[in-house]
């Protein structure tokens, strides 16, 4: 377990350097953790009570340098502390909150990820440590995506995909979506179901197709009620003119009624009409 000194001995954030300095050798360094993020600041936007941060310095022990995962994930710290942020992320600083989850992403040039860093995070007691290593795991013969539980000091690889991380009510795993315009596979949170949480964009492009389907729709019953309306119309006047034609058939019978009755019953007769049957 950790030791800390007095707080009024230790240095403040402001005496420490941020990050390590050390450029990245792939955009998606940040960008993968950049939309854990994102999805979780949409998630928890009425939330106040965590801190995700991006290759930001985590000092756990003054006499040592701060680690600088890709991410990482505390719980029961404030979102905001001030208006500028935080400049890193010391524990002594912090209520000695660990974090819960540490993100590390594999990229060209090795960084003891499965080696150096997960002693440090298990000595530092972080109980989720997530490698996302898409491009190279094969070189050290590895899964594109480990999660490793801490359990009695040592970290435990977990075997499903989403890792469901109960202290977060969430899962975490890859999937294929769209983030800054990019397609391919990112990191994403999920449910307990296992369903993929959308990005901003994303969801934003759902309610859009939702709308445009329902618009769709709507133009649709819209036809269809004016084309019920068209055949009723139709059915309408189809009845009428047999109507006025049942009446002018009516009407010539009667007029031809009218001139036979007219004749005698001889010239009836004559015509080989029986006189009888016009009564």
């Amino acid at each position: 377990m950790l030791q800390y000194k007095p707080l009024t001995n230790l240095p403040t954030a402001e005496d420490l350097p941020e990050t390590d300095h050390q450029p990245v050798d792939s955009e998606l360094q940040i960008w993968v953790s950049t939309l854990l993020a994102i999805l979780l600041n949409w998630l928890w936007k009425e939330r106040n009570d965590w801190f995700w941060g991006v290759n930001l310095g985590i000092y756990y022990d003054p006499e040592k340098s701060a680690v600088v995962p890709d991410g990482f994930l505390s719980l029961g710290v404030e979102l905001m502390p001030s208006e500028r942020g935080r400049l890193s992320y010391v524990l002594w600083r912090e209520n000695n909150v660990v974090p819960l989850l540490v993100l590390e992403y594999v990229s060209k040039t090795y960084g003891q990820e499965y080696d150096q860093k997960m002693v440090d995070y298990a000595q530092m007691g972080v109980l989720y440590y997530v490698v996302y290593n898409p491009i190279y795991c094969h070189r050290r013969q590895h899964q594109p995506l480990e999660v490793y539980r801490l359990v009695k000091g040592k970290y435990v690889l977990q075997t499903q995909e989403p890792v469901w991380i109960e202290e977060m009510g969430l899962g975490i795993g890859r999937g294929r979506g769209t983030y800054k315009g990019w397609t391919r596979e990112w990191l994403y949170w999920y449910d307990r179901e296992g369903n993929r949480l959308l990005a901003p964009e994303e969801e934003i492009d759902s309610i859009e197709q939702q709308l445009q389907l329902e618009r769709q729709q709507k133009r649709q019953a819209q036809q269809q009620k004016q084309q019920a309306q068209q055949q009723f119309e139709l059915e309408r006047q189809q009845k009428q003119q047999a109507q006025q034609q049942f009446e002018l058939e009516q009407q010539k019978r009667q007029q031809l009624l009218t001139k036979l009755r007219s004749l005698t019953p001889e010239q009836l007769t004559a015509l080989g009409i029986d006189p009888e049957l016009l009564d």
